[in-house]
C-alpha cells in the first residue's frame, strides 16, 4: 500500500504543474475569444480547416465536445466542419498537450497534435464530398451562452476551475490506474506485443478504447505507465487518439444528428487515422520507451506546490459534488423550503455549464436549494424567490430560460 501511495504522489508531481498551466491557458482563451466566435466561423468552404484550427487547442473532452459540436450543426455549420470538430477537438487541448509533454515528451505531444489535426481535416473533407450545401445561419444576433464577463481575471479563473471540476473524477481515476499499473504490472508486460511490430498492440488498444469514454488529459498518465511497461509508443498514440474521439454515447449522438454516412466516415477516419499515425510515429520519431518517457527524478518545489494545490482543488470538488448530491436527493423533499420552481433552460452544452449555473443559483440570496440537469436542460430551485427572479439569475449566468 505504501508503494502505491508513493506511486500516486509521483504521478501527481508530473501531472499537476502542466495541468494547472493548461488550465490557466484555457481560461485566457475563454476570456479573449468572443462567445459566438466559433459559430460565426464554422461555415462555408473553409469551415473544415477552421473547425480543426479552433478545436485542437480547446480543452474539451468528449463530455463537452459532443453537445458543442452538434449545436454548431444546428446553428448552420456544415456536416464536414462538425465532423472535423468532433474528431480533432477531444483528442487534444492545451491541458492535454502540456500533460503529454510532461509524461511522454514534447516530440510525442506535438506529433499527437498534428495527428489530431490531420485526421480531423481528412474526416471533414470526406464528409463534405457529397454533402448538400446549406445556407449559413446568421449568428450575430444570437445571445451568448457563456457567463457574462465582469472581471476578466475572475472570469478566466472560474472557467478554468469549472473545466477541472468537470473532469476531476476522471483525473483521479487516471492517477490511480497509472499508479496501479506502475506498482502491480510486471515489468516489460507488453514486450510480447512489441515483437509483432506494434500492430498487435495497436489493434488491442483500438478495441479497448473505441467504445469507452477516455478523457484526453486524464488518460495520459495511464498511457505513460503502459509505455513504461513495454507497450509500443505507437500503440499508446492509438489509445490517446481513438479513446477521446469515440465512445458509445458519441457514436449515438453523431448518428442521430448527422446520419449514417457521416457516422461511418467519422468512425472510419478515427480507426484508420489512429492506426496510420501510430505506425508513422515509429518512422518519424525514436519510439523506444526510454526516449518516449519523460519523468522528473527530483521533487522540485514548484511541482510539490502544484500537486498540493491540485489535491486541494480535488477535495473542494468532492465537497461540491457531495453538496450537490445532497441537494438533489434530500433538499427538495423539505416542504418548509417552499414549493419547487422548475424552469427549462437552453444554452447549456456540458457539465461545466451545469456546474456554473448551479453555483450561480445556489449562491443567490433567497435560494435554499438548487439543482440543474443537462438532459433535459432544467433548473429547479427552492426558497424565498419568485420565478421571475430565477429567470433573471439564469440570464445573468449566460443561459436562456424557456417559457
Amino acid at each position: 500500500m505504501e508503494n502505491f501511495l508513493i506511486a500516486c504522489w509521483s504521478v501527481l508531481l508530473d501531472l499537476a504543474p502542466w495541468l494547472l498551466l493548461g488550465t490557466v491557458v484555457a481560461g485566457v482563451l475563454h476570456v479573449l475569444l468572443p462567445a459566438d466566435f466559433l459559430k460565426r466561423h464554422l461555415t462555408g468552404s473553409k469551415g473544415v480547416v477552421k473547425a480543426v484550427l479552433f478545436g485542437v487547442p480547446l480543452p474539451l473532452c468528449s463530455c463537452g465536445v459532443v453537445p458543442v459540436g452538434l449545436s454548431l450543426k444546428k446553428s448552420g455549420s456544415s456536416d464536414g466542419a462538425t465532423v472535423a470538430f468532433l474528431i480533432s477537438t477531444p483528442q487534444t487541448g492545451v491541458d492535454s498537450i502540456f500533460v503529454s509533454a510532461s509524461l511522454l515528451g514534447w516530440p510525442f505531444a506535438l506529433f499527437k497534435v498534428v495527428s489530431a489535426a490531420v485526421t480531423g481535416i481528412v474526416g471533414g473533407w470526406l464528409t463534405n464530398l457529397r454533402e448538400t450545401p446549406t445556407p449559413s445561419t446568421d449568428l450575430t444576433d444570437e445571445p451568448p451562452i457563456t457567463a457574462a464577463a465582469k472581471n476578466p481575471f475572475v472570469t478566466g479563473f472560474h472557467h478554468g476551475s469549472e473545466l477541472l471540476q468537470s473532469i476531476w473524477r476522471w483525473l483521479v481515476f487516471g492517477i490511480l490506474i497509472s499508479a496501479a499499473i506502475e506498482v502491480f504490472l510486471p515489468e516489460n508486460a507488453f514486450e510480447g506485443l512489441a515483437a509483432y511490430g506494434g500492430i498487435a498492440a495497436m489493434l488491442v488498444m483500438l478495441l479497448i478504447s473505441l467504445p469507452l469514454y477516455v478523457c484526453a488529459t486524464a488518460s495520459v498518465p495511464i498511457a505513460a505507465s503502459l509505455v513504461a511497461g513495454g507497450l509500443p509508443t505507437g500503440a499508446a498514440l492509438v489509445f490517446l487518439m481513438a479513446g477521446p474521439a469515440t465512445n458509445v454515447a458519441t457514436l449515438g449522438a453523431v448518428y442521430r444528428t448527422l446520419g449514417r454516412r457521416p457516422l461511418l466516415i467519422y468512425l472510419a477516419t478515427v480507426i484508420v487515422g489512429s492506426i496510420g499515425c501510430g505506425l508513422a510515429f515509429g518512422f518519424v520519431i525514436d519510439a523506444t520507451p526510454d526516449s518516449a518517457i519523460h519523468t522528473h527524478s527530483l521533487q522540485t518545489w514548484w511541482a510539490s506546490v502544484s500537486a498540493a494545490i491540485l489535491l486541494a482543488m480535488f477535495a473542494w470538488f468532492f465537497f461540491c459534488d457531495l453538496r450537490r448530491f445532497y441537494a438533489r436527493k434530500f433538499s427538495f423533499r423539505d416542504k418548509n423550503l417552499g414549493p419547487a420552481i422548475e424552469i427549462a433552460v437552453e444554452g447549456m452544452t456540458c457539465s461545466r455549464c451545469v456546474a456554473h449555473l448551479e453555483k450561480t443559483l445556489t449562491n443567490a440570496t433567497g435560494i435554499s436549494a438548487a439543482s440543474v440537469t443537462l438532459n433535459p436542460g432544467r433548473a429547479t430551485v427552492q426558497g424565498n424567490v419568485s420565478e421571475n427572479q430565477v429567470r433573471g439569475l439564469i440570464k445573468k449566468a449566460g443561459f436562456r430560460p424557456q417559457d
